[in-house]
């Protein structure tokens, strides 16, 4: 074989291609355009396949505007760009919201005769769903319906954009049609449908779609059962909940702490302390090692029942566990010492927090300040309040609805008006409690004054 022939150039190339793909997913793309010039200079020529490699790489780790301009640079080596390289411009505006200039680069795809794949029909259905348009989208899927492109991912990329647009019953719809055609779901497809229907509420054909789930073949995840776990809590269906944790533990399915955590908090939640202790027990029983969230949540339930002790044992086997406490954490302490009626301790742990680097924690403060309105302590309120850095309408309306209980209304009467003047706004409820409040001890004048600030307030933007 002569020194140069096409089949070894065709071997080169394809060395030369390996190469930058390697370069390139070490996202050393510099390096990979360096060998690129380095082939020319000794006639190793790139093809379509090298230049897409960049366009990749260039959308992955640097930008759509520097991938798009391979383009021009692959039409000044007579290398039209083909369907993988608008659908890679695509991906990454997609990837990273660019959704607007997905959809002007499908157009030039178009408009330059590079015929769309089945790839570019989803990636363009996609962008839709997350622009809000799922007629267009719809369009698109029928046109390529048509056309006979349809795959698997296509029917589940509009599946998921039916109900993360709150089409869920049409997404059900076409689900079901799909079965009766033939189509076998996959895992993508069934995930995304549950947690459609779980998002709409719709339990019992959650439940459905779950046990169908179970019978095709496929094994559903811990994140599917634990989808539908919260959707029961969350409707106040405890009981349905905690058969899918029995039903989950006995059929031998992963139960991560993420899962468990989602049990205990719906527990806590509903007061209903004891079965979450029984939960913590089964959790710690098999193994589940905890993370942040596990301890957060353990932190919680402890502060409820007044086992601060406890709580702040956690603190220390969280460090001994190499983890770090965030703002969470600590404003979960701050509650519970506070409720407890230890307010010395809440704000020696606030002033611990801001050692720590956490900067200004308005939930925490918060916290203490409805906790001494609630407590009686309603002057200390008042002080608190003043020399808080920062507040929102939750402060506002809290030491509002706290004068009020301690029937001190002129003075809460000020704190709404200030709070208006500040552009807060106080609940609705809380701002009658003042009027009604003012009007019992005769004050009628200062509540038809407060009403008007109220009306005003409603009308500037």
């Amino acid at each position: 074989m002569p020194f140069w022939s096409p089949q070894r150039s065709k071997l080169s190339t394809k060395i030369l291609n390996i190469t930058i793909s390697s370069l390139c997913k070490a996202k050393q793309i510099a390096k990979a355009e360096s060998v690129i010039i380095d082939g020319i200079r000794i006639g190793v020529l790139p093809d379509v396949v090298t230049y897409n490699t960049l366009i990749n790489a260039y959308c992955r780790f640097v930008s759509i505007d520097v991938a798009y301009s391979v383009l021009e640079r692959m039409r000044e080596a007579g290398i039209p760009p083909d369907v993988v390289s608008y659908n890679s411009l695509i991906s990454g505006a997609v990837r990273k919201c660019l959704l607007s200039k997905a959809l002007d680069l499908f157009e030039e795809m178009l408009a330059r005769g590079v015929t769309p794949d089945a790839w570019s029909h989803n990636i363009l259905m996609q962008s839709l769903f997350k622009l809000g348009k799922p007629d267009e989208a719809n369009r698109v899927f029928k046109e390529t319906v048509l056309r006979g492109e349809v795959q698997a991912t296509t029917y589940n990329v509009m599946i998921n954009g039916l109900c993360k647009n709150g089409y869920v019953s049409n997404a059900l719809s076409l689900f079901r049609n799909l079965q009766r055609h033939g189509f076998v779901p996959q895992v993508l497809t069934y995930n995304a449908l549950i947690n459609g229907l779980c998002k709409a509420k719709r339990l019992k054909d959650a439940r459905k779609v779950l046990k169908e789930f179970g019978e095709s073949g496929y094994e559903p995840n811990a994140i599917t059962y634990t989808t539908v776990m919260k959707c029961c809590f969350r409707g106040g269906f405890f009981e349905q909940g905690l058969e899918m944790l029995s039903d989950m533990r006995s059929l031998g399915f992963t139960f991560d702490g993420f899962a468990y955590c989602t049990v205990i908090a719906a527990m806590i939640k509903t007061g209903r302390m004891r079965e979450a202790e029984e939960i913590i027990k089964i959790m710690v029983s098999s193994g589940v090692r905890p993370d942040l969230v596990s301890y957060n949540t353990l932190i919680n339930l402890y502060c409820r029942q007044g086992r601060l002790e406890d709580a702040l044992k956690l603190l220390d086997e969280i460090e001994e566990e190499g983890l770090e406490c965030d703002q969470y954490t600590h404003t979960i302490i701050v509650d519970g010492l506070c409720k407890a009626g230890d307010f010395v301790g809440a704000q020696k742990h606030l002033n611990y927090m801001n050692t720590l680097g956490f900067g200004y924690n308005l939930v925490a403060f918060n916290c203490m300040l409805d906790a001494l309105g609630k407590a009686g302590h309603i002057d200390h309120a008042v002080k608190l309040f003043e020399v808080m850095e920062v507040k929102d309408s939750f402060t506002y309306t809290i030491l509002v609805h706290n004068l009020c209980r301690a029937r001190r209304f002129l003075c809460a009467s000020n704190v709404l008006v200030s709070c208006l003047k500040c552009g807060y706004q106080v609940l609705r409820a809380t701002q009658r409690a003042v009027i009604d409040g003012l009007r019992s001890i005769g004050f009628t004048n200062e509540a038809r004054k407060v009403r008007l600030r109220i009306r005003l307030a409603r009308f500037v933007p």
